[in-house]
């Protein structure tokens, strides 16, 4: 329901088109706010090399709710509610990264020390929130969205790989036959929690209501629709466990 809601505020036809843009990359209506936004990501997004990087460090900072010592922040990086965004200490982000933590009064994201999130990935909330621990590594290409004031959060010492896709609410009702579905409103199974030192591979779905125990592995290409129990290596469409590492 929550998804809903937004979803009217943002294509709201009586507001225009500045004031629609202005709600998708601020959380606020500051008219100086928008400026400096508008500024810092045109004047900077794109330069090249090791010039961009430090131009980047200095500026985008400007645009977050904080950050911690020696950010890297590579082309292309799209940040959106970064009044709601916070990244720790020696985190990269690589390339045509998206951190957007769009949401009426949802808390946003989180980004511990130490992590990397790979090219063109996106960590998107629709009034959710998101939670990524230290020494996480984030392969390129993957999705976390967190939608309906859930909260995805994934402990430390994560390995991530490439194409990995995390859902956190956005489940739609269908009971009624009469209606189309996108009327029907969305709910929350309470979200995902990948706990610490936890090892997914490559094209790994995982849905809400997951959780993920401590020390497990996740194989290429699973599907996790129920929760794995800590020391566990899981696989399959849906995941199963396979065998225990204990």
């Amino acid at each position: 329901m929550e998804q809903e809601k937004l979803h009217k505020t943002l294509t709201d036809e009586s507001r225009s088109a500045f004031r629609r843009y202005q709600n998708i990359v601020l959380s606020n209506t500051s008219f100086l706010q928008f400026v400096k936004y508008e500024l810092i990501i045109f004047l900077t997004s794109w330069i090249p090399g090791a010039l961009g990087l430090i131009i980047r460090k200095k500026s985008y900072v400007m645009l977050l709710g904080s950050c911690g010592k020696n950010p890297v922040f590579g082309q292309n990086v799209v940040i959106r509610h970064g009044e709601k965004i916070r990244i720790g200490n020696n985190v990269i982000i690589e390339d045509n990264v998206v951190l957007d933590a769009k949401g009426n009064d949802n808390e946003g994201i989180t980004i511990n020390d130490n992590t990397f999130i790979g090219r063109n990935s996106v960590l998107s909330c629709k009034n959710g929130a998101i939670q990524i621990g230290s020494h996480v590594s984030l392969g390129m290409n993957c999705l976390i969205h967190s939608v309906d004031e859930s909260k995805v959060i994934i402990g430390d010492e994560c390995p991530i790989a490439a194409f990995c896709y995390f859902i956190g609410g956005g489940n739609y009702h269908y009971e009624h036959t009469d209606l189309p579905i996108v009327q029907q409103g969305t709910y929350s199974k309470g979200g995902i929690i990948v706990e610490n030192n936890v090892w997914i591979g490559a094209h790994v779905h995982i849905l809400d209501g997951v959780k993920i125990g401590t020390g497990s592995i996740i194989a290429a290409g699973a599907a996790v629709y129920r929760n794995i129990p800590k020391m566990s290596i899981a696989g399959g469409v849906p995941a199963k466990v396979v065998r225990r590492r204990i």
